[in-house]
């Protein structure tokens, strides 16, 4: 079932020519459940967060390796960004087009200001293709590390790898 997130995800991709591989599964809004789902594709499963900084004036995503657990407190020593929250259910809406359990950075594709920020996991660098959410959490999308770049280049947001544990 291809609903109209999923489509806008998957045209973004074809205009641009972005190679990427996906498939369909029941609901997944949490890494607990779509570890049932998930297939051997030999990609990076990511943990994808939504933050908003202390003013709620700047936004930002958040993108680590599904088996690493993220220390807000940690995090916000390592961007410096100040005091960190999760971002409400409506932040996400008006700046990711997103709801909860559906984050992911194809979630970018609606953000024409370019207001969220991308941080990255620098240990994703390491893998050949990573998995998202095509902003539907039916979905998984599988997209190589080059083909990622590519992807981030054209979407325009500021991102930047960080080392987001030890």
């Amino acid at each position: 079932m291809e609903n109209e997130k999923i489509k806008k995800v998957l045209d973004f991709l074809e205009s641009n020519n972005i190679v990427y591989s996906w498939y369909t599964h029941p609901e997944a809004p949490t890494i607990e459940i779509a570890r049932q789902y998930w297939q051997e594709d030999g990609s990076r499963h990511c943990k994808n967060l939504f933050f908003r900084n202390h003013k709620g004036n700047r936004h930002y995503l958040v993108v680590l390796d599904c088996e690493h657990d993220l220390d807000i407190h940690d995090l916000e020593k390592r961007l410096h960004q100040g005091k960190l929250s999760f971002a409400s259910p409506q932040r996400m809406e008006k700046y990711l087009g997103l709801a909860p359990g559906s984050v992911s950075p194809f979630g970018l594709i609606n953000d024409t200001d370019n207001h969220v920020h991308l941080f990255l996991d620098e240990n994703l660098k390491n893998e050949e293709s990573l998995s998202f959410h095509p902003n539907d959490n039916r979905a998984t999308v599988v997209i190589s590390q080059e083909e990622f770049a590519r992807y981030l280049a054209i979407v325009g947001n500021g991102f930047e790898y960080i080392k987001v544990h030890d």
